[in-house]
């Protein structure tokens, strides 16, 4: 036992003048949530993103897109194949369309007088300040998205966004920002983005708005459940499922709760999410699920209990984590072919509603 929880020896090696991420994730962060870091780094590159077996769901919360990190980190990770569908929140998705949009946003410092701002039409979030403009600009290029025909239905946010990210996509090349968007690299790759309260953003006021004018946009979020369900059961029969949660709330949940969907409810069976790795700064104390580790989560069904060993919670902010996880995995591994799960979403929706058929006729 005493040599079983033994690793490496911490060294004392000197950090030198200009010495690569990865060298210094692998070599220096020993301790603490740094060597939490390092494990969820080590568990990227040896097995989640080793080959092409494993199906990688990211879920993302917090005021992150406005940081740049969208466009700097999540949209180099769409391209390299990291990422096989997303969940987050609608705000994610809509300080997403600034960058498109060319609109600037700048660094400030959380210690000024918000009522001076207010008087100046300038916007806080935390130490990012913007313009009122660049919201008027991006909800008038939300609403002309929303009032094209074809979002006059019934869908899912996984088709709102892959639609939605066709006009990014175009509007990106029209700015001169091409690859600055999470909504047009996953349009471009063919990857789900999922939003399970998409009536808790200014896309969704925008289309509210909009439904007093004319039949509009009706968000089917039972249809999301199904889709993130089938995506789960795809990766479960064809080989392992990785979760990377950056945060917590309703998308972590959202996340998690596939394998729970299928094998509690629709009595398919699988084992849980293969690898879990999660970064956040929620207690598990307290009783939310922001801060609920994996082996709480084996009690649900929502992770195999079999994998516990490859499973990492690190406690710290995801604009830490997120740009050194980016620099490490681009100087160790190479890119993955992009799966394309939304070009094939009425696929496995359909092989999970021939499995569910066939569970109730032998029940």
């Amino acid at each position: 036992m005493k040599d079983r929880c033994k690793g490496k020896r911490i060294g004392s090696a000197k950090i030198h003048k200009g010495i690569a991420v990865d060298d210094l994730i692998d070599g220096f962060f020993n301790a603490y949530n740094a060597a939490r870091l390092s494990e969820a780094c080590r568990l990227m590159e040896r097995k989640i993103l080793a080959g092409d077996s494993v199906v990688v769901g990211v879920s993302l919360t917090g005021a992150i897109t406005p940081t740049g990190l969208g466009a700097s980190a999540l949209v180099t990770w769409i391209e390299n194949g990291w990422i096989d569908y997303l969940v987050t929140t609608g705000a994610n998705l809509y300080h997403d369309l600034h960058f498109g949009l060319n609109l600037p946003l700048h660094k400030s410092t959380p210690f000024v007088d918000d009522r001076e701002l207010k008087k100046h039409g300038v916007i806080r979030i935390y130490d990012i300040v913007f313009d009122f403009d660049v919201l008027a600009r991006s909800d008038k290029y939300c609403d002309h998205i929303l009032r094209q025909p074809e979002f006059s239905r019934k869908m899912g946010t996984a088709e709102l966004h892959n639609l939605m990210g066709k006009y990014v996509d175009a509007t990106e090349k029209e700015t001169g920002c091409s690859g600055s968007t999470i909504l047009g690299a996953a349009h471009r790759a063919a990857m789900p983005v999922f939003c399970p309260s998409p009536g808790d953003s200014t896309i969704g006021l925008n289309a509210a708005a909009i439904s007093f004018e004319k039949p509009g946009l009706d968000m089917d979020t039972i249809r999301d459940v199904s889709d993130s369900a089938a995506i789960a059961l795809h990766a479960k029969r064809t080989g392992e499922s990785a979760v990377l949660i950056f945060g917590g709330g309703s998308p972590k949940n959202f996340l998690l709760q596939t394998m729970p969907q299928l094998d509690e409810i629709m009595g398919i069976h699988v084992s849980g999410h293969d690898y879990f790795i999660q970064i956040t700064d929620a207690r598990p104390d307290t009783g939310g699920l922001s801060g609920a580790t994996p082996q709480e989560a084996v009690s649900w069904g929502k992770v195999d209990p079999e994998m516990v060993p490859d499973t990492v919670v690190g406690y710290m902010d995801t604009t830490i984590a997120l740009p050194l996880m980016t620099a490490y995995l681009l100087n160790r591994i190479p890119a993955r072919k992009p799966k394309r799960l939304y070009e094939r979403k009425e696929e496995l929706y359909k092989k999970l509603a021939d499995e569910y058929a066939q569970v109730r006729l032998e029940n």
